[in-house]
């Protein structure tokens, strides 16, 4: 849009000066796997992730970026204004069970991202507690790398370090207690921090979606056989399994069917309504 500025744009949003020091925060309907963006998008996805994301800052005990929720019409349900902050640059990834690069790291040390864990654990299995398992981001088209906690502390100092990873497993602790009692186990999710200039550790960005979490319907989780989920694992299983598409090539992915376009909708629509409790209205 001509009359807002761009100040950077990201694999799913936008974000664009606002006055008084504030950004507007648009979600696309865009989606990503494997460090690619589709070409296919995923329509109202952008709807969900701002409509989830603002209901769960509702919920959560913790200091948040949301400012306001009205926004210019044509950004309606899918914009937010946000506090302008410092941000770290730090995937803060929480893990209640063993799946994803999780679950491939353990196979070959026994460790996610230097955390021993016990013999005998599958594909799926809930982890005696849950752990703090961070990235370091990346530039745009390259992979975040896991790293231990130790490297946070160097790269960040041990009062930072501590106060990302506290936080994480505290927000992480009441999210999946709130899932459960609505049947879907948060398996694992991320969270992205900013500072205020008076250094107030603030959750920001998007916060426990279908973009940023696993979610399992409780009901049919089996460990080392079934992990029917509400986001957008239902895509990367697709390219992996069944597109034909090389990962590990430098050919960006094929475009989705709508067969698959139309089932992932419907999973994201489903945590939502799962989630919260409600259809959630669009227009």
């Amino acid at each position: 849009m001509p009359e807002f500025r761009l100040l950077h744009a990201g694999k799913v949003r936008r974000l664009y000066a606002w006055p008084d020091n504030r950004i507007l925060m648009v979600a696309s309907d865009a989606i990503s796997a494997f460090d690619f963006v589709l070409d296919t998008p995923i329509p109202e996805k952008g709807v969900v992730l701002t409509q989830l994301s603002q209901w769960w800052f509702s919920q959560i005990d913790f200091p948040n970026h949301v400012v306001s929720a009205e926004v210019p019409a044509e950004f309606a349900g899918r914009g937010v204004i946000v506090e302008k902050l410092a941000m770290v640059p730090v995937e803060c990834v929480a893990r209640g069970y063993l799946t994803g690069s999780g679950w491939v790291e353990y196979q070959a040390s026994r460790t996610v991202c230097g955390i021993e864990l016990p013999e005998g654990l599958v594909d799926g299995s809930k982890l005696p507690e849950p752990i703090f398992t961070p990235a370091i981001k990346a530039p745009m088209g390259e992979h975040d790398e896991n790293v231990d906690y130790a490297t946070i502390v160097e790269l960040h100092g041990v009062d930072l370090a501590s106060r990302l990873r506290e936080a994480t497993l505290k927000i992480y602790a009441q999210a999946a207690e709130m899932a459960a009692e609505r049947g879907i186990i948060l398996a694992d999710t991320k969270f992205e921090f900013g500072l205020r200039a008076d250094g107030t550790l603030v959750l920001a960005d998007e916060v426990l979606t279908p973009d940023s979490s696993r979610f399992w319907d409780a009901e049919t989780w089996q460990p080392g056989k079934s992990l029917p989920s509400f986001d957008k694992q239902y895509v990367r299983d697709w390219l992996a399994k069944e597109s034909g598409w090389d990962k590990a090539s430098d050919t960006p992915p094929p475009a989705l069917p709508e067969a698959v376009v139309q089932a992932t909708r419907e999973r994201y629509f489903e945590a939502y309504r799962r989630l919260v409790g409600t259809e959630l209205k669009l227009g």
